[in-house]
């Protein structure tokens, strides 16, 4: 089997960083995806609540899917798309809207636990010769999250950094957050937003091996 490209539909530095770590470099396709819109639709959908590890995945197959159609003429890959949300006390919070909200965030954060949820779906578009099935498939991935008990003043110290207003959850674990998260309980890449042995499993059900991923 040769070497099987991948397109990654995410903007993400911190997912592309993690990919890289591995030996493999993608191409990325950001989209175009309505996120709210997509979730107002899937929760019309379903019968009851929007369980978080449903909403990850509904938000990783839309960017997946409307990569694939951005790119299905002029590549013979697999798309991925990731989404990742944090639940803090049965509510689940992306990206904080601003400053205000990171800090108010941080205050019912801190030395407490919460549940990283990331969705991750692979769309497969490989050309019959390259073994492509046209698959589409996906999982999420659930990390417990520790946080250290910050005070306020190193609460606004890290916000003013602006690094919690990009990242759901505001927080990193990998950047200048690193130190405020005290333990993880899962796999740590899932917290970083990409799960690479979910994303492994994932490849598996496509025939797949991982080291044909790799560059």
């Amino acid at each position: 089997m040769p070497t099987v490209s991948l397109v990654l539909a995410s903007r993400s530095p911190a997912r592309l960083a993690t990919l890289a770590a591995a030996g493999v470099t993608p191409q990325v396709v950001v989209s175009d995806v309505d996120e709210p819109a997509v979730l107002a639709a899937a929760r019309d959908r379903a019968e009851d609540d929007l369980e978080p590890a449903d909403a990850v995945l509904v938000l990783a197959q839309a960017k997946a899917e409307a990569v694939s159609r951005q790119v299905e003429d002029d590549v013979s890959a697999l798309v991925l798309g990731c989404d990742s949300m944090l639940e803090l006390d049965g509510e689940v919070v992306g990206k904080p809207a601003d400053a205000a909200d990171a800090r108010r965030r941080w205050r019912a954060m801190r030395g407490r636990a919460a549940v990283l949820h990331t969705g991750h779906w692979l769309v497969d578009l490989r050309d019959d010769e390259d073994g492509g099935t046209g698959a589409t498939l996906g999982a999420s991935s659930a990390t417990t999250v520790h946080f250290a008990d910050l005070d306020d003043d190193e609460i606004d110290a890290y916000v003013a950094t602006g690094e919690p207003l990009e990242v759901a959850g505001a927080f990193t674990i990998d950047g200048l957050g690193g130190p405020y998260v005290e333990r993880v309980e899962g796999d740590h890449h899932g917290v970083v937003g990409l799960s690479l042995p979910l994303l492994r499993e994932l490849l598996g059900e496509l025939d797949v091996p991982w080291r044909h991923l790799r560059d």
